[in-house]
């Protein structure tokens, strides 16, 4: 059965159909947004969803993903300033902020942001020794994105941050940098066993200080206390002395007092004799020895003019 002329044209219309909305349906991914063109001419910025353009007339000609990109920077070459060749590389950290500015501001800007922050990099550590890139990082990075940033304005750009990943130095400058680092371990090892050795005769003569001290402060507190001792003995014996002297004569005042000081006194008197005989093999015999209770009174006699002397009355019975 031929085909009818209408169907062969209804078939056409509805393959137009599907090619016209092909071209002019366009679906944006959240986070990008499309550049388009009417007639080879900036038309407008599609943000994420879904839009209709005008079939033959507008295309996307640009497509941006607004999300931060990262840019691996290959391994450069760069002198210090103290002229030592060294190799870096880093990383930069770039988002499309202005579609429009990306597309017809610059050709590439991930391209122009990489050589440039390379030549900055190179002028950075121009600027300083090779003993300090390592400490300046912070520095360079700071360097890099500010000079970076500033040409990015122009191209709808805006770079977040750098770093530096590796400063590579030739080997013989390593090895002379490992041994310095050697050196200075070494050096500030002596000098705190010497600190420490220091520290520790200080600290033994502070000991030995504190222990004299200590020492000489108790022998002083031992001699003192051992005056005192003696000196309440003296005290204590001189009382006492005084107390029985006190407590005789009471007793001497007393009625037979007397009677009973002279019999103590001739016993005192014969056992003192008996001990002379015992202990001496010469033994002197006195005149009065037959004459006891003349002996007795002379010396009752004696102790009555002392007593006498310090204004007592002693009658001898």
């Amino acid at each position: 059965m031929p085909i009818s002329g209408g169907l062969i044209i209804f078939a056409a219309l509805a393959v137009l159909v599907v090619i016209i909305l092909v071209k002019t349906a366009v679906v944006v991914p959240q986070r990008e947004q499309f550049i388009v063109e009417r007639l080879g001419k900036y038309s407008r910025t599609l943000d994420a969803g879904f839009h209709i353009l005008f079939p033959f007339i507008d295309r996307v000609a640009y497509r941006y993903s607004m999300k931060e990109q990262v840019l691996d920077m290959a391994s450069q070459t760069c002198i210090t300033k103290d002229n030592v060749t060294v190799h870096v590389d880093g990383i930069i950290y770039l988002q499309v902020v202005d579609p429009k500015l990306a597309a017809y501001g610059i050709e590439d800007y991930r391209f122009a942001a990489t050589q440039l922050a390379q030549t900055t990099l190179r002028s950075s550590i121009g600027k300083i020794e090779l003993d300090r890139t390592f400490e300046e990082r912070e520095v360079i990075n700071q360097e890099v994105v500010r000079a970076v940033d500033e040409a990015a304005v122009n191209w709808g750009a805006k770079v977040l941050r750098y770093e530096v990943k590796d400063i590579t130095p030739p080997d013989t400058v390593r090895e002379a940098m490992e041994a310095q680092m050697t050196a200075e371990r070494q050096k500030r090892a002596l000098i705190a066993s010497s600190e420490g050795d220091r520290q520790a005769q200080i600290n033994r003569a502070e000991g030995q200080r504190q222990n004299d001290i200590l020492q000489s402060e108790g022998e002083m507190q031992r001699t003192v206390n051992l005056a005192t001792g003696r000196a309440k003995e003296i005290e204590l014996v001189a009382q006492a002395t005084a107390e029985g002297v006190r407590v005789i004569a009471t007793a001497m005042a007393a009625p037979g007092g007397v009677t009973a000081a002279n019999l103590r006194v001739a016993e005192k008197y014969i056992a003192e004799f008996g001990n002379l005989a015992k202990s001496s093999t010469t033994l002197i015999v006195p005149q009065t020895l037959s004459d006891v209770a003349g002996t007795v009174a002379a010396l009752m006699k004696t102790l009555g003019a002392t007593r006498h002397e310090q204004g007592e009355d002693f009658k001898i019975g």
